[in-house]
């Protein structure tokens, strides 16, 4: 059984998995023991939290051990395993690709010798240097495009924007603390209601809007963590469904994958070279 292992369960990395799945791939997702999803309804990394975790019909399940990890595969489900470090890789399961969608925007701990073909997703990936491929993450004319040759866009720093809001809909941690929501992911909002409280500091809504993201409750953040995602759209069924950026990903992804035979010919049973 050959597989691929994406590391990151958020929700850029849940639309890379969803599109390999639906084209017949088994993915092993591997995650940090407290992800910090924002858009958590679109995240296979709430799994984490819950165990258990559906997206768009697809359910991932938290494992425990590789082991384990195979029997939920055989099941036809997603496993996503508690491995920071991506230990699995020195495990008994086989894999032919490695897909970074950490979206750390710095170079990996991890470099071309982890697998037959790796993929890293936006900024600090370099093709030929750490790693086969990269995807570009930046919206705009390359989105999704696979690169062989350079590296992707440089993170600007600057959130993108929805209508004529930028930064303003990414809310973050206004201090050091734990975590309280006083809103839930899908809640319209108005200007000013409180969103959620971090260290005694109330998050207040900077606009009318949907809540389409937000931090696990009761996580322990630092001061200008993002916690939220404030969407003016004002549609409530855009919490559940992967972005169309998530799905562009995914096609490069898939893309590259499909670009080598040597590789493709170990993923599908019955492929050829």
């Amino acid at each position: 059984m050959n597989l691929v292992l994406l590391r990151g369960g958020g929700d850029l990395a849940t639309g890379v998995a969803l599109r390999l799945h639906r084209a017949g791939l088994r993915v092993l997702i591997t995650e940090i023991p407290q992800p910090l999803a924002v858009r958590r309804l679109v995240s296979f990394a709430e799994a984490v939290y819950r165990g258990e975790f559906t997206v768009e019909g697809v359910t991932a399940r938290r494992v425990n051990d590789p082991a384990q990890a195979q029997h939920i595969l055989q099941k036809g489900e997603i496993p996503v395993l508690i491995d920071p470090e991506a230990a699995v890789l020195q495990s008994k399961l086989s894999f032919c690709v490695l897909v970074d969608a950490r979206m750390t925007k710095a170079p990996p701990d991890l470099g071309m010798e982890a697998a037959p073909l790796v993929i890293g997703l936006g900024p600090g990936f370099v093709p030929g240097e750490n790693c086969h491929a990269a995807i570009e993450t930046q919206r705009g004319h390359f989105l999704g495009r696979v690169l062989w040759d350079r590296p992707p866009a440089a993170n600007t720093g600057i959130p993108e924007g929805l209508g004529i809001y930028n930064r303003q809909r990414v809310l973050r941690a206004p201090a050091d603390g734990v975590l309280s929501a006083r809103a839930a992911i899908g809640d319209r909002l108005w200007s000013g209601q409180v969103i959620a409280e971090v260290g005694g500091q109330r998050v207040r809504a900077p606009f009318d809007g949907v809540l389409r993201g937000l931090l696990h409750p009761g996580l322990r953040v630092q001061a200008g963590t993002k916690i939220g995602d404030l969407d003016p759209r004002n549609d409530p069924s855009f919490c559940t469904l992967v972005s169309d950026k998530a799905l562009a990903l995914g096609g490069g992804v898939l893309e590259a994958i499909l670009s080598r035979p040597h590789v493709r010919s170990q993923l599908w049973e019955g492929g050829s070279s």
